[in-house]
Order: structure tokens, then C-alpha cells, then sequence
């Protein structure tokens, strides 16, 4: 299983994707149908180093755009190109009417020069339905690759090379790129839809609308007449098993000047959103992917999209969740009932009350307070911090027995020079002098 997994994984990140975006709505019972497809890509010129391509770019931004319908002659070529590319694939089905609408914005920057292109093809299809026997339609599926290499100039622009436009509006910087590999990335063309016809529908994510057809009329171009219809709806341009991992396709190359210079090339993935009016079987005609529509789903299906996940599942989860529910409350039912009834905690018998606040300058309630009669309890969960313990006072300081000198015959004697009353030839100790000196006996014996 992992390396099945591992595999799909391999295949789905080497799958081309291009940065095409389809958008159509298929009514079986009309002669056409509307269409979008949108191309994107973003040109990175990277000059991190700068150099003369950063000069010849420094400060420049413009933006060239413009919109063309089907009577232009470049439209009347696109439109040509198409319909031959879908014929190629096999596809009945052709492009009827085309409304092109295009932009190319560049924009310098200081380590770059970004280039979006963009272009939206609006129009019509026709020829898509290969039998009708009034039960089941056939629809064909097989034009979905709108794609072409052709140069395609409308209004003087080419709109399908990603090169051509700076070739013709900014030839100095096409010289930068001109027979180098970067020529090449840049030589893509935008106008590739293929990954979206190579991408089976059978991976597409399907799912039908059962009650949607009122709300979604309007957006058919029908009314309430078509009641009775369903709505069947393909996608893809997700990262799944079905389809593979999803990314980003960058294609790079560096050119060697003055400089060296980087050119990338970023698509962003394709996307698709697919729907037809009734329910859509998908089928295969001579290698061609077509649908098989009816007004209503066969008898007894339930699946609504894609994974097999039956109605019937959804509403067996809700009645599990139900029977959980309701077991819920019948275990709390129970536990409620053998829960012990009467007195909890302590017997009031063993309580004694007291009156509170009975001290001097306090004043007395009627709430009071209880305690127990006696102290069973509060020997058995009594602190142990609570035990008698003595502790030492710290010790005294013990005075001294001899007092001190406070005179200056002490100092002398102790550094054993001698007194300096006596070399003065007066004193002027008092009564604690011990001094030996004549003069200092006579003295203290005077102050004492």
C-alpha cells in the first residue's frame, strides 16, 4: 500500500500544469453553450547582481491590454486555431463565437522585472451533442484542451509568445536573451490548456445537485419550466490521490553577459469547473470522454458525488448519533437514581453551636457558627507541625569585668612609648586612668 501510495505521489508531482482555468456550463437541450477559459503566467528577468540589463530596465513600468471580439481578424484566427487543435483531439464539438480580452503588465524593480501575462477567451460552443434519442443525450467532452502555439497578433499585439512582447517593446532587452537557452523558457506559449484534456474526468471530483435546479436556472439562461432536472457538476485542481499533487511549474534559465542574469518562468495549477443540465454518466466513444445526460439520476442511486458516499451513510451516522444521545441520558438516568439519598457529610448530632462575635466592642448576629462536640477528627488529621518544640534563646553578650581607659595613656601603654602626660608635664585624665606616671596617679586620684 505505501508504495502505491509512493507512486502517486511520484506520477501526481511530475504531471505537467499549466496555468489554464476553464469555467463551463453545458445545456444539452440548446444549441450552444457559454464557455471562460483563462491563461495566466508570470515572467521573472532577475538581475541580482545589476549590470546593463538593470540599467536598460531601471524604472520602467507599463501596461498594454485591450479587448476584441469575434470580427477582428486576429480573433477570427484564434477562434481557427482552436477549433483545428479540438478537431485534432477528436472532438466533434467547435468554438462558435470568441470574445478575447488580454493584458501584459511589466513592472522593474530593483532586483527584478516581473511580467504578467493574461488573457480570457469568452465565448461560445457548439456541436457538442452527438445523439439525442429523447431519453439520453451524448454530450461530447473532448474539446476541453483549448490550445494553440501559433503566434496570435490582435491590434498589433502578439498575445500567445511570452518573447514577442519584448521583442517589440523592448528590443534592447531581447538581445539580452536572443539565441540563449532563457529564449526558450520564454518562448512557451501562454495559449496550453492540455493538462485539463489529459487529466481524465474520472478524476475530476463529481457531484450532482438533485434540488438545485431552481436556483441554479438563472445561471443556465433557463426558467422553472425545466423542473425535473438535476445539475451535474466535474472539478478538478486539487492535490488528491485521483489527481495527483497540485504545484506551481517553474521553468528557469540563466544567461551570461556583462552579468549573469536569471529568467523564470511561473504557471500557477490548472483548474476546471465543469457542469451540465441533468444527470451526467461519464462514457468513453472511440477514445473520446463523453457524458451520458438524463433528466434525473437512474432509480435507487445515492451517490451525490464522488467516493461512493451514499446518502443512505449520512443518515445512518445521524441515527447513530441519536442512539448515542439518547444512551446518554438514560446511563445519567440511572446514575442519579443510585445515587445515595439523605444526609451527607457530617451528622448534625455531633455538632455544637456558639455564638460569635461576643468579644468587647464587637456585636452579635443571629447566624452562629458549629464546631464538634469533640476532637476525633481533628486528632486524626491534626498538623504535625503542630507538636511542642523549644528553641534556644540566642546567647548574650557578656559584658566585660575591666573598664576601658578613655584616655590616651592607654594607647601608650599598650604601644610601649612612654606617657604623654608625663612628657607634657600635665594631665588631664580622668578617675579610669591607670597610668604608672606620677603625674597621672595624682590625677585620677583627684578626679576620683
Amino acid at each position: 500500500m505505501s508504495v502505491l501510495l509512493a507512486t502517486l505521489i511520484v506520477v501526481g508531482t511530475s504531471t505537467p500544469v499549466w496555468a489554464a482555468q476553464l469555467d463551463a456550463r453545458i445545456n444539452p437541450n440548446t444549441e450552444t453553450s457559454p464557455f471562460k477559459m483563462t491563461y495566466l503566467k508570470t515572467v521573472f528577468i532577475e538581475y541580482p547582481n545589476g549590470g546593463n540589463l538593470f540599467d536598460e530596465l531601471k524604472g520602467k513600468e507599463w501596461t498594454i491590454s485591450g479587448t476584441a471580439d469575434i470580427s477582428n481578424p486576429g480573433v477570427q484566427q484564434l477562434k481557427n486555431e482552436l477549433n483545428r487543435g479540438i478537431a485534432n483531439d477528436g472532438s466533434q464539438a467547435q468554438i462558435d463565437d470568441l470574445v478575447v480580452d488580454y493584458e501584459i503588465h511589466l513592472k522593474a524593480r530593483n532586483i527584478n522585472t516581473s511580467i504578467d501575462y493574461r488573457v480570457i477567451l469568452e465565448g461560445t460552443l457548439a456541436d457538442y451533442v452527438i445523439t439525442d434519442d429523447g431519453q439520453r443525450t451524448l454530450v461530447d467532452l473532448g474539446w476541453r484542451a483549448m490550445s494553440t502555439d501559433k503566434e496570435i497578433v490582435i491590434d498589433g499585439v502578439e498575445i500567445n509568445i511570452p518573447i514577442n512582447i519584448l521583442r517589440d517593446q523592448e528590443p534592447e532587452v531581447y538581445t539580452f536573451f536572443a539565441g540563449t537557452e532563457a529564449e526558450n523558457v520564454l518562448g512557451k506559449h501562454l495559449i496550453n490548456a492540455d493538462f485539463i484534456l489529459e487529466q481524465p474526468l474520472t478524476n475530476w471530483h463529481f457531484l450532482f445537485d438533485p434540488t438545485g435546479i431552481n436556483v441554479d436556472a438563472g445561471t443556465f439562461g433557463l426558467d422553472d419550466e425545466i423542473a425535473g432536472f438535476v445539475v451535474s457538476s466535474w472539478t478538478m485542481g486539487e492535490s488528491s490521490i485521483r489527481e495527483g499533487r497540485q504545484v506551481e511549474r517553474v521553468f528557469e534559465a540563466s544567461v551570461t553577459s556583462d552579468q549573469t542574469y536569471i529568467v523564470r518562468s511561473v504557471q500557477s495549477t490548472d483548474t476546471a469547473n465543469l457542469s451540465t443540465i441533468g444527470f451526467g454518466a461519464l462514457d468513453n466513444l472511440d477514445g473520446i470522454e463523453i457524458a451520458g445526460v438524463t433528466p434525473t439520476p437512474p432509480e435507487d442511486y445515492m451517490t451525490t458525488s464522488t467516493g461512493d458516499f451514499p446518502v443512505m451513510i449520512v443518515y445512518g451516522m445521524a441515527g447513530i448519533a441519536a442512539v448515542a444521545g439518547i444512551a446518554f441520558f438514560f446511563v445519567s438516568s440511572r446514575s442519579l437514581k443510585n445515587e445515595k439519598q439523605g444526609q451527607q457529610g457530617i451528622d448534625p448530632e455531633r455538632l455544637v453551636g456558639y455564638q460569635t462575635s461576643a468579644s468587647s466592642g464587637g456585636y452579635q448576629t443571629n447566624r452562629g457558627e458549629a464546631q464538634l462536640k469533640d476532637d476525633t477528627d481533628y486528632q486524626q488529621t491534626r498538623s504535625v507541625y503542630e507538636g511542642d518544640s523549644t528553641q534556644s534563646p540566642p546567647p548574650q553578650a557578656t559584658p566585660s569585668t575591666e573598664e576601658e581607659a578613655a584616655c590616651g595613656c592607654a594607647a601608650s601603654a599598650e604601644m610601649g612609648s612612654e606617657c604623654d602626660c608625663a612628657m607634657q608635664g600635665a594631665c588631664l585624665c580622668d578617675a579610669t586612668c591607670r597610668c604608672g606616671a606620677d603625674i597621672c596617679k595624682e590625677q585620677a586620684n583627684s578626679m576620683s
